[in-house]
């Protein structure tokens, strides 16, 4: 047998180095053995595969570290099939090394779209980080905004018109609203305060709820006599594994979407055919403060609205003098005698 160790062949064309590598430290473990059954070698490798990736990854083994020695005894006394051995065990660690290295930066990579998916921060765009869901609509209501807002602001009635809305209630005198709703087939419930409100322009509120909360503001600009734009802006804090997901498909705002549909349809079908049985919550609100009560601003919008007829009144009753001014007939000066 001779000493020379055999040399590898050359890369085979579309295999990776790692591949290659293996592919020809396997070939001269073949010639080093010299006809033995390369079935038996390739069942030992594989155990010997496993103890060599253990000590790669940091974790050896008492046997992997006596045949990583012997290995290296193997080499230094210059043996083919010691050498053979030994460029085997050099390939397999190469090629799963760069097996674990791709796997590791694949993992990465999904790590960071999953958190960042359930709003746990990474590689958030525009300069921050945002773990909320920003949602913004607006829509067209076919009422007077005085109507449209009364209709909004009649909380008890919500859950007459809005599919997962299962119970709202108002709170006149704190300015805040409790709401029981469902989420597939579980409930839930939060509790909101308004902040800022102008009666007939905007409300502005902060909720909270132990499985997720909404802080929003919508607002009411009048297009016309009978037309009405709703704009609603609200942020979604998902709270809990099942929010979370659920937020990654924005579940959140087709259900919002949906439920502004509703309203419509509800202002446009029913509100409108009796207008007068609204009431609304008109109380004004600074800083979750309430300035003016709901009846205190009803009887200042009363009390305007009565002296603005009284003034188109006076205006209609003024005198208007219809008869047209006599024309005075000059007489004809007597005539001189002559």
């Amino acid at each position: 047998m001779s000493s020379k160790t055999p040399a590898p062949p050359a890369e085979a064309p579309g295999l990776s180095p790692a591949t290659s590598t293996l592919k020809g430290s396997l070939g001269g473990l073949a010639q080093a053995l010299g006809g033995r059954a390369v079935d038996k070698v390739a069942e030992k490798a594989g155990g010997l595969t496993q103890r060599l990736t253990d000590y790669a990854e940091g974790r050896p083994s008492p046997a992997a570290a006596a045949a990583g020695k012997g290995a290296e005894e193997m080499v230094d006394n210059g043996s083919p099939l010691r050498a053979g051995l030994a460029g085997a065990a050099t390939g397999i660690k190469q090629a799963f090394t760069g097996v674990k290295e791709s796997a590791s930066g694949v993992t990465d990579k999904v790590t960071d779209k999953v958190k960042e998916a359930l709003g746990g921060g990474g590689g958030g765009r525009g300069g921050g980080d945002f773990k909320f869901n920003n949602i913004v609509e607006a829509i067209d209501v076919g009422a007077p905004v005085d109507v449209v807002y009364d209709a909004w602001t009649e909380y008890d009635r919500w859950p007459d018109f809005m599919k997962k809305v299962e119970h709202a209630e108002l709170d006149p005198d704190e300015g805040k609203v409790s709401f029981k709703g469902q989420v597939f087939w579980s409930h839930r419930q939060w509790d909101a305060t308004i902040v800022d409100q102008v009666p007939g322009r905007r409300v502005v509120w902060d909720s909270t709820g132990p499985k997720g909360y909404l802080n929003g503001v919508v607002t009411f600009h009048p297009l016309g006599e009978e037309l009405t734009r709703i704009v609603l802006a609200v942020e979604y804090h998902p709270i809990g594994f099942m929010e979370k997901t659920a937020n990654i498909w924005r579940a959140v705002n087709r259900r919002l979407r949906l439920e502004l549909k509703h309203f419509v349809r509800y202002v446009m079908t029913d509100v409108v055919l009796d207008p007068g049985d609204l009431e609304g919550y008109r109380a004004e609100i600074q800083d979750a403060d309430v300035v003016r009560t709901h009846d205190e601003v009803l009887e200042e919008e009363e009390s305007a609205q009565a002296e603005d007829q009284d003034s188109e009144e006076d205006q209609d009753s003024e005198p208007y003098d219809d008869e047209s001014e006599e024309e005075e007939v000059p007489q004809e000066a007597p005539s001189r005698a002559r």
